[in-house]
């Protein structure tokens, strides 16, 4: 995506600050996308840039994030004191200003940011809402029940009487989401860190 489209989109959905999660601030593909030459872009749309990837990141330095076969465990990662004082810096700035979680990813089911964050923001009554590829909205419901769809658990999705049942479903589907989309390190790499 080239940065005149992005930043039109997010002066278009009222945007005024962007937090990175991004572990590590860079694009190969879209250079325009190092924190180096995006923050003073962003500033320049009078659109605030805040880097939270060490906290909110995916791909967290802290080995204990990560389970034995080396993928990224998000239920732990989520209860870890890092994540949730970013968490808590999300919420605060949410106070006063409209944002947008940036991270890598367009799709929402392919991203921590969804698979992650998300679910604790749904926890902390915050209803977020996903950019897509040209500016298109897709909310967190429709997102979810994608994710339902995507794990066999389509019968879940929509409207239910039941909001336990599609809890319980989501719970699954997230977990089994993230089998396919987190990130993940060697083994090898998880014994060397912790030695």
């Amino acid at each position: 995506m080239e940065l005149s489209t992005f930043l039109e989109i997010l002066k278009e959905s009222g945007i005024t600050l962007v937090v990175d999660v991004r572990s590590r601030p860079e694009s190969i593909r879209f250079p325009h996308f190092h924190q180096a030459d995006l923050e003073p872009s962003l500033r320049a749309a009078q659109i605030r840039y805040l880097h939270l990837g060490e906290e909110l990141g995916g791909r967290p330095d802290d080995p204990k994030a990560y389970r034995s076969d080396g993928v990224v465990d998000y239920r732990a990662r989520r209860k870890s004191y890092g994540f949730r004082a970013g968490l808590e810096r999300v919420l605060k700035e949410l106070e006063t200003h409209n944002l947008a979680l940036m991270c890598a990813e367009e799709d929402p089911l392919q991203c921590h940011r969804f698979l992650m964050i998300c679910p604790e923001l749904v926890a902390a009554e915050v209803d977020p809402v996903h950019i897509r590829k040209g500016g298109t909205i897709e909310t967190q419901h429709a997102a979810e029940d994608r994710l339902l769809e995507a794990n066999d658990l389509g019968s879940h999705a929509g409207l239910s009487l039941f909001a336990a049942d599609r809890t319980a479903a989501l719970e699954t589907a997230y977990a089994a989401q993230a089998e396919k989309a987190a990130f993940r390190v060697s083994p090898v790499e998880i014994e060397r860190w912790q030695s």
